[in-house]
């Protein structure tokens, strides 16, 4: 097994981990989360989790911290009021978001510790259940020590699922609760979806399915009943509903109907890349909006060209160059960002990978600020996260940060 020339994870873990993993193992994994809730996800899973030094899970909370700081200002609607597409404006938008996603890739700073830098913010939901059940397979079929958890605070799994049913039911008939999102059964994601109608009742539809009366909004069950809809949990990317011609819509996200936005709509263009460039810390890389970088050319070797609303690294040049800069004719809708180095710090049979973690929050809508309550992590030996630039690589994927409990 390659030795690692850096700072690397948990060691000690790392190696008990390693040696005791086998092929045989990871496969009975594998169908026991596809028996869970019979499905089994597309997307890659790693062989295995990812343990946090209690230092570097500080900082990552004092990075959180620093974002906060920001995203929970008073001024903040007004600063980000320039993120909303004016001709997709919905009815209904909370005070503030429901859902975070804080997503750090793992680095080496000077002193040659590990440190978290920002990469993207998300006020949209993420795999909330799904990061649960993986979490604890790992549990069951590999060796996890039992006082490192996924969660965060005092929340054990029955509190977690609570929570989550509080936020997204609240006090309403769990049928009448409806996952929203473009063709549910061909998205990559979708065993989240299932893990919550599992846990919550709720139904999962296409919002092609939806139907509207006057102010009301709803679906047809399996029996042929009109079901109303009292709340949305949102998990449609408007990116990819605009450019989905064919859906035929019966109804209009802007009409102003009776239901509640579980995550509302306008949360994920006003907390986004588009927030990048407000956030000052030294766990965030600078950014600039395109139309306000004044650099030369050779300085665009140290940044990331991003467009401020895609999804899953849509649109991304990792090495722009002046003449990618030229060709864009409304630069106000990307982002300069400041390169990050990941570093190699998860060892593993086949060589180091590198490693990026989500922190999962949740604002409730009595309280004053968002909680971190779960995590995703996902490794990768090629130059970026995601399925192309790790194909037939091993030891790489999705995956859940095991933190020490004690914190």
């Amino acid at each position: 097994m390659p030795a690692l020339k850096c700072a690397q994870m948990i060691a000690s873990i790392r190696d008990r981990y390693n040696a005791d993993f086998t092929p045989e193992k990871y496969r009975a994994f594998l169908q026991d989360i596809a028996l869970e809730y019979d499905h089994a996800p597309e997307f890659r899973i790693a062989e295995t989790p990812v343990f946090i030094p209690e230092y570097l899970q500080e900082r990552m909370l004092a990075a959180a911290e620093d974002i906060l700081q920001i995203i929970c200002a008073p001024d903040f609607k007004a600063m980000s009021a320039g993120a909303l597409p004016l001709d997709h404006l919905v009815h209904g938008e909370s005070d503030h978001t429901t859902f975070l996603q804080l997503d750090f890739g793992i680095c080496i700073d000077q002193d040659g510790l590990l440190t978290p830098q920002l990469i993207e913010v998300q006020g949209f939901p993420s795999l909330y259940f799904y990061q649960d059940l993986v979490a604890q397979m790992y549990r069951r079929h590999f060796s996890i020590p039992d006082d490192h958890t996924h969660l965060f605070g005092t929340l054990d799994q029955e509190s977690y699922i609570e929570l989550l049913r509080r936020v997204i039911i609240g006090t309403e008939r769990p049928e009448q609760v409806v996952l929203l999102e473009v063709e549910p059964h061909k998205q990559p994601t979708q065993i989240d979806f299932w893990g919550t109608r599992h846990h919550l009742g709720l139904a999962v539809k296409c919002v092609s399915e939806i139907r509207q009366n006057g102010r009301e909004l709803y679906y047809t069950n399996e029996q042929g009943s009109h079901i109303p809809i009292r709340r949305i949990y949102n998990r449609v990317i408007f990116d990819e509903l605009m450019a989905r011609t064919d859906l035929n819509l019966q109804f209009s996200f802007s009409d102003d109907t009776d239901v509640h936005w579980v995550g509302h709509p306008h949360w994920f263009f006003r907390i986004s890349k588009y927030t990048l460039p407000l956030i000052r810390s030294q766990y965030s890389p600078r950014a600039f909006f395109l139309n306000e970088w004044n650099g030369t050319a050779e300085e665009l070797s140290q940044y990331v060209l991003k467009p401020l609303f895609s999804f899953s690294g849509s649109g991304v040049i990792l090495n722009p160059t002046q003449q990618d800069i030229d060709r864009i004719t409304k630069p106000e809708q990307y982002l300069l960002q400041k390169k990050v180095e990941y570093a190699p710090v998860v060892k593993t049979p086949t060589g180091p990978a590198k490693c990026e973690v989500r922190l999962l929050l949740i604002w409730e809508d009595d309280e004053p600020r968002p909680r971190i309550v779960n995590n995703l992590a996902r490794l990768t030996k090629g130059e970026m996260v995601g399925v192309k630039y790790n194909k037939d690589k091993d030891w790489v994927g999705g995956s859940v940060g095991f933190f020490s409990s004690t914190l």
